[in-house]
């Protein structure tokens, strides 16, 4: 192996954080990226969602559904959901960049730094998948509530009625009834984000060289790859996204299982209908992506947390 394909496994020069200091900072960093871009974009979000639920009403795309749903019910329905929205993905959000960088580091230690390099593709995928699981069970009754609020606008007040309602009538396993779907969109979504943001950002820092780069100039190249991972994202997670709203919108019948009802909705959408909506999506997702790792950079060297460890290759 030449000396321009070595291993670029250096932790910063000023690596004092190490175990609960290091990862805490991570998870916190991003937490707030994840609740921050998804809070900004709720209004995208509430459109979206009416349109993969009501696309006989909402078919006049992104900017026509914004404009019926003020119409309709004034420009305050654009913010229905926030606060399960904001509180939901900063504990995922936590559970996600958190989780990555610990699982991250764990396949490095059992594997070995060569190993982990030279199989970095199946550290990413396996790490973030991984991380993304223990996030969902965290952002699903949050996520639940979110949609009931949005398909259902007098359903309840806010985020604390609305979540006390569910469990009140419905019991706590309802917040768990998109947990398949949930799973199954975010999981690919999340392995999908990870491994096109790494790959992305290792072919720009192969052309230009980090350490001689100003900070403003690796802010603009984290947008960038996550711009590009966010669109990845989207594609492949959109079919699960808009079973999760379907199956969400209303409690199922008596005795129905949630198997039975994703094979319903599955059916009755068909591939075509599984895409509905993915204009507003891939605008939504390509966004929040790029500024999620934008910030979430940011934040971590704010708070000093550069002691993770990269395992790919220099150019």
């Amino acid at each position: 192996m030449s000396a321009a394909a070595a291993v670029v496994a250096k932790p910063s020069a000023e690596q004092k954080l190490s175990g609960l200091q290091l990862y805490s900072r991570f998870a916190f960093a991003g937490a707030v990226c994840c609740a921050v871009t998804h809070g900004a974009l709720t209004p995208v979000d509430v459109v979206k969602t009416r349109i993969q639920l009501d696309p006989v009403k909402y078919n006049k795309g992104m900017i026509g559904g914004f404009r019926q749903v003020v119409s309709a019910e004034g420009a305050g329905a654009l913010l229905t959901g926030f606060g399960p929205t904001a509180a939901g993905y900063f504990l995922q959000g936590a559970f996600k960049f958190g989780g990555y960088e610990l699982f991250k580091q764990q396949s490095i230690n059992i594997l070995g730094l060569e190993a982990a390099s030279n199989n970095r593709t199946a550290v990413y995928l396996a790490s973030s998948a991984l991380a993304e699981f223990f996030a969902d069970i965290a952002l699903c009754p949050l996520e639940a509530t979110r949609i009931r609020l949005v398909s259902q606008p007098d359903f309840a007040s806010g985020l604390l009625s609305g979540f006390s309602k569910i469990a009140k009538n419905e019991g706590i396993g309802a917040f768990y009834s998109g947990f398949g779907p949930i799973l199954f969109k975010q999981v690919p979504y999340t392995m999908a984000k990870f491994v096109v943001y790494e790959k992305v950002s290792e072919a720009i820092f192969s052309k230009f060289k980090k350490e001689e780069m100003s900070g403003g100039a690796q802010t603009v190249a984290n947008l960038g790859a996550g711009l590009v991972a966010g669109f990845a994202a989207a594609l492949v997670s959109q079919p699960a996204d808009t079973m999760l709203s379907k199956i969400n919108k209303t409690p199922g019948a008596p005795g129905e299982s949630t198997t039975g009802r994703l094979i319903k909705i599955g059916k009755e959408l068909g591939l075509k209908g599984s895409y509905t909506g993915i204009g507003a999506r891939l605008f939504m997702v390509g966004t929040l992506t790029a500024f999620q790792f934008a910030i979430y950079t940011d934040i971590k060297k704010a708070l000093g947390a550069t002691g993770g460890v990269e395992i790919s290759k220099s150019a």
